[in-house]
């Protein structure tokens, strides 16, 4: 018995450091998105930039939300309603720019988007993870049981 209790740790340690590891990446990964919207960086060197985008537009919005929600979530931190605003973002620009062009997003060019889009619906689900600042203040607070931080289930 004790080594499958052993084997079940394991398993749960493995699981929270993936989680952990799928919201940092996912993060820095969209935090590019807006990096490259509000300041020009990582763009490719054959796209010239053409500044940043005038203030309150659709596109200066989608590069707060890109580069402050994405160091938001990598840092695991307000998790469950940063990913809800992030997934709808997502599934206005697909609508918007990918959508129209076909029906299918290997053809239009939206996987990206859609991925984007179910990764932070499932952020949303399960919350931040058990490595995340959402997770750590709700142990000070005395929110979140450690047996669900456990889980990944940070409240």
């Amino acid at each position: 018995m004790a080594e499958l209790t052993g084997t079940t740790r394991r398993w749960d340690t493995i699981r929270d450091v993936l989680h952990t590891a799928l919201r940092v990446m996912t993060g820095l990964l969209f935090m590019q998105h807006g990096l490259q919207k509000l300041f020009g960086l990582l763009l490719d060197p054959d796209r010239p930039w053409n500044g940043a985008p005038p203030a309150f537009t659709q596109f200066w919005f989608a590069g707060i939300l890109e580069t402050f929600g994405g160091a938001l979530i990598v840092l695991g931190l307000f998790t469950r309603p940063v990913a809800f605003l992030l997934a709808g973002e997502m599934a206005v620009a697909y609508f918007q720019a990918h959508a129209p062009r076909d029906f299918f997003p290997i053809r239009n060019g939206g996987e990206v988007v859609v991925l984007f889009c179910f990764i932070y619906l499932y952020l949303f689900a399960v919350g931040a993870g058990p490595y995340s600042l959402d997770a750590l203040l709700g142990r000070r607070r005395g929110g979140a049981a450690p047996a669900d931080a456990a889980r990944g289930y940070a409240r």
